[in-house]
């Protein structure tokens, strides 16, 4: 805990609380003196005076929550609250994950799967990375966005025919598309290897796109080829990809997801610290043993169970079980997925075992992966985070709260070079969480998903109370994070 001067008076004032700074260090009692959008100064302040005070007695005091892999590219643009993040503690959301961004679009064809995940049709329209950019800035979203540009789109945009890998005059319009979105101020690129969009890039075409990424300090980020049996193949290409590219990267929702795969996350992380040793690499996890996507035959072997979160051509389907849906119409699991496509679902693929050893790897942050625009959605969407403090921190004991913190905010920001965030210090942008460590808690459950966490106090982003009590105070403070290189 340091002082560098107390402040007389502030504008805002949380008094009395339990402070874990985002760092990683010990936790102490003490006071957060806020100003305008930033923090004045953090420890004993007693004698400091304030217009509005927070009495944070019983809680703890700790920094927004970053997720760092959403989908909530579109959620931000409808939903100025994004009540599922704010609600839970998170005060910024990474946008343009696993290769789907909703700009830069330039194409003149429908979305194809997954990117009608984060939007319809209609909702792609945005030639520019600037375009959206303006967008968001226009009318602020009560949270921070830093924004990623995906490779799906940029193929989208560019290529005829997305069967086949990029020819060099396709590869210099993505890398010319986003040298101009990283000069407008995206934080970096994403791939979705195993989707169809992006399926057949070779990793020369990533390389060439991501080494646009050095001058702008941006961010690879990989929803990689495969997760499965090739998890380890994978991880190779996605380090030799960087390390090509001259570029950190970071390893989306990491897992083992499939039999031949269950109880090697101690190989498989053991192989991301050995790389590391050579090149910067990040990883991100959500707490849960089951994903979220499209309807993909090809994930029906590895899963145990499947459970339907939307389907254009049977609707009535969704929340309800693809083994219960194929007895019904007594044919295949296969054939079931065939009639209810386009659609998504839920995929319970992973083991507690792995689940439990990536989340407390050092360099795992956490991320919900959450799909805001599913009808019926995976519940990680509104608990992610309070699960990660409720369940496997108090209940679990996996790591201390300090750790767990660090992980969802301090790191987060190193990592996605977030400059004044993540950590409660002086000078430091107030986005804060208050919350009450016995009761944080996520609710929702595969059944019933949409359910708000319990224990949640008061949040603040950029220094304005955004919710307090369970409810929004309809603030609009969020700004666009943009990568430290932006002209």
């Amino acid at each position: 805990m340091s002082i560098h001067s107390a402040p007389d008076r502030c504008d805002l004032l949380i008094r009395g609380g339990h402070v874990i700074d985002g760092t990683g260090a010990k936790s102490f009692a003490g006071d957060v003196a806020v100003t305008a959008d930033r923090i004045d100064a953090v420890g004993d302040l007693q004698n400091t005076h304030a217009e509005e005070v927070i009495d944070a007695r019983g809680h703890v005091v700790a920094p927004g929550f970053i997720d760092v892999h959403t989908h909530d590219d579109h959620l931000l643009l409808t939903n100025s609250e994004v009540t599922p993040k704010l609600s839970q503690g998170v005060t910024t959301v990474v946008v343009g994950n696993c290769g789907v961004s909703l700009a830069p679009w330039s194409a003149d064809r429908p979305p194809p799967p997954p990117m009608d995940l984060i939007g319809s049709e209609q909702d792609y329209r945005f030639p520019t990375f600037e375009s959206y950019r303006l967008a968001l800035e226009q009318k602020p979203a009560a949270i921070n966005a830093a924004p990623l540009v995906g490779h799906s789109t940029l193929r989208c945009s560019t290529m005829d025919n997305l069967d086949r890998p990029a020819r060099h005059e396709e590869i210099e319009n993505m890398r010319a598309q986003l040298r101009s979105s990283l000069q407008a101020g995206a934080i970096g690129f994403s791939t979705g290897l195993a989707y169809a969009p992006n399926r057949a890039a070779t990793p020369d075409e990533v390389a060439a796109l991501a080494g646009e990424l050095q001058e702008f300090s941006g961010i690879y980020a990989t929803h990689m080829r495969d997760e499965g049996d090739q998890l380890f193949s994978a991880l190779e290409e996605s380090f030799v990809t960087a390390r090509r590219a001259g570029c950190p990267v970071v390893l989306s929702h990491h897992k083992c997801a499939s039999p031949k795969m269950w109880g090697r996350s101690a190989e498989s992380l053991a192989r991301i610290d050995a790389a590391a040793e050579q090149q910067l690499i990040g990883l991100d996890v959500y707490p849960y043993t089951a994903g979220s996507t499209i309807l993909m035959e090809d994930h029906i072997e590895a899963s145990k169970r499947i459970m339907v979160t939307w389907s254009t051509t049977v609707p009535e389907a969704r929340g309800r079980d693809l083994a219960d849906l194929a007895v019904d119409w007594d044919c295949s699991l296969v054939e079931a997925m065939r009639r209810l496509q386009p659609g998504g679902g839920i995929y319970f693929m992973m083991e507690d075992d792995d689940v439990e050893r990536i989340l407390t790897h050092p360099k795992s942050m956490i991320g919900s992966d959450g799909l805001p625009h599913d009808e019926h959605p995976h519940p990680r969407l509104w608990g992610t985070f309070p699960r990660v403090l409720g369940h496997y921190a108090r209940e679990r004991q996996l790591f201390t709260l300090e750790q767990a913190l660090h992980k969802m905010t301090g790191l987060s920001a190193k990592t996605f070079h977030l400059a004044d965030r993540g950590v409660l210090q002086a000078s430091a942008f107030a986005d804060i969480v208050v919350f009450d460590p016995d009761l944080i808690a996520d609710r929702g459950t595969f059944e019933e998903p949409e359910q708000t966490a319990a224990g949640i106090h008061t949040v603040l982003v950029n220094g304005t109370i955004a919710w307090q009590r369970g409810i929004g105070t309809g603030s609009r403070t969020g700004r666009i994070l943009k990568n430290p290189k932006t002209t």
